[in-house]
């Protein structure tokens, strides 16, 4: 497995991967099954060390995690633990979704864009109704099924997730609703 461990306006030591790597091989190894690579940013924000780590499975869902501590050795502990009681949560869907998927989750191609937040005084009118492209960049729509779906967005713990639908072949949304659930968007 590749790991990417590096740091924001940090530098990460040695002794650090090392141990990064000693801790996270054996639960990859326990919960998932050919992982590819693994991504690990450290960061400090005043007095507190940041860990954000993503790690790619070989059947295309990605698991996330975060944590914050004092200590970068403690903020890594903490983020390694809810990646472990994700996958271990996960880890009979996860198998069942690579013994019934014969080849990788196909992805699609499409343009996202980050749109300016309005700003100044909200009673003001704005000059006109089209929005202020800050930044545009290409990402992928995974082909999932709705189940997939609802894991891929719970691993990334994201709040809403664009899939193309496999057994309809058409783009769906899935999104956490204020009361807990998930709803599903079927056009």
């Amino acid at each position: 497995m590749r790991y990417q461990i590096s740091g924001k306006q940090i530098k990460i030591g040695l002794s650090l991967r090392n141990y990064v790597k000693a801790e996270l091989d054996p639960i990859i190894a326990k919960y998932a099954e050919r992982p590819t690579d693994a991504t690990l940013i450290f960061s400090k924000n005043a007095s507190e060390f940041a860990c954000e780590a993503t790690i790619h499975l070989s059947t295309g869902l990605n698991v996330q995690a975060k944590a914050h501590n004092h200590e970068i050795y403690t903020a890594f502990d903490l983020c390694c633990d809810k990646m472990e009681k994700q996958l271990r949560r996960y880890k009979r869907r996860l198998k069942d979704h690579h013994r019934s998927r014969a080849v990788p989750v196909e992805h699609s191609e499409a343009s996202s864009y980050i749109l300016a937040s309005e700003s100044g005084d909200e009673k003001s009118e704005p000059d006109s109704l089209q929005p202020i492209i800050v930044a545009e960049m290409e990402t992928r729509i995974p082909s999932l099924s709705v189940g997939e779906a609802v894991m891929q967005m719970q691993l990334a713990q994201a709040p809403v997730l664009v899939f193309m639908n496999d057994g309809k072949k058409s783009l769906n949304v899935v999104y956490r609703r204020d009361d807990g659930n998930i709803g599903w968007i079927d056009p």
